[in-house]
């Protein structure tokens, strides 16, 4: 039989135990994991000559195809018409644009700066098949939708099958 020997600690013993609070009582985790985060390691470089780091707004994209047309959809909260170019040339569509950053006033307190600003350029190589002439483009509610319809010899067609009818 094998003896097994419980001691408690003496209070002595229980204060002598060192937790990092006691050590760092200023430290604050959360606090820590939200300042790593929102470093920007580029941002440092624009205090560097000879580098012009600049943040860049790059919209998300969402392609699809329907029966007779080819969607393209794109949030871009914030840009006006006048800066946007939108060009199909040969199989190519070219969307570009820019975001004006808003004036900073060094009399106000910001507790964040998240938003990104500048030009973008974004191309998507078309199909075969794409009628460029009757292209539209919308921009409602910070959404740039652009509808590029198929020609009618591209739309898929129905062959309707024939059978010969066995004489008897």
């Amino acid at each position: 039989m094998k003896t097994i020997n419980l001691q408690k600690k003496a209070p002595a013993q229980e204060a002598a135990l060192v937790r990092p609070f006691d050590l760092f009582p200023n430290w604050e985790p959360f606090q820590r994991m939200k300042q790593m985060f929102a470093w920007d390691p580029f941002a440092e470089m624009t205090e560097l000559p000879g580098y012009g780091y600049q943040p860049t707004f790059t919209p998300a994209f969402e392609v699809k195809e329907t029966k007779d047309t080819y969607v393209f959809k794109a949030d871009i909260p914030g840009i006006k018409e006048a800066d946007l170019d939108l060009s199909i040339a040969g199989d190519r569509l070219t969307i570009s644009g820019k975001r004006e950053m808003e004036r900073k006033d060094e009399q106000e307190t910001y507790f964040a700066y998240e938003r990104s600003y500048g030009s973008f350029s974004r191309s998507f190589t078309l199909p075969t098949g794409v009628d460029a002439e009757h292209a539209r483009a919308d921009l409602k509610d910070g959404v740039l939708t652009i509808a590029l319809p198929k020609v009618p010899e591209a739309l898929p067609k129905k062959i309707e099958v024939k059978s010969e009818k066995v004489k008897a």
